[in-house]
């Protein structure tokens, strides 16, 4: 899982393999050491809402996704385009993306086919 922090922004962006453990109901856990507080966490998991719900303390935040998002977006996948949400907190609002590696995607499972193409017909 690869995060981005940018003041009040949140990127998440998964594997593949990190999009199966997600479906399959497993908590992703990123930590960082960073000296002072020993180790300071994230973890992503899904739930049956339908809007992201945050819950954090000094150490760590937990990231709840809703299930039914990740799972239609895992549906048209490989694509660039992700999920994002603007989550309301006590301070501030944060806005939240989440994304899967298109890169890996199209390893994975392929270049997407285009069904909008117009196909004209052999003579």
């Amino acid at each position: 899982m690869k995060i981005q922090l940018q003041q009040q922004s949140v990127r998440l962006r998964l594997d593949e393999g990190e999009l199966a453990q997600l479906l399959d109901g497993e908590t992703l856990h990123s930590t960082t050491q960073l000296g002072v507080i020993d180790n300071w966490s994230m973890a992503l998991r899904l739930h049956d809402g339908a809007q992201p719900v945050l819950a954090a303390a000094a150490e760590a935040v937990l990231i709840n996704l809703p299930y039914e998002a990740v799972l239609t977006l895992a549906g048209r996948l490989p694509c660039r385009d992700g999920l994002a949400w603007e989550v309301d907190t006590s301070n501030a609002t944060l806005q939240l993306q989440f994304d899967v590696d298109v890169r890996d995607s199209v390893r994975q499972r392929g270049p997407r086919r285009r069904t909008d193409a117009v196909i004209t017909p052999a003579v």
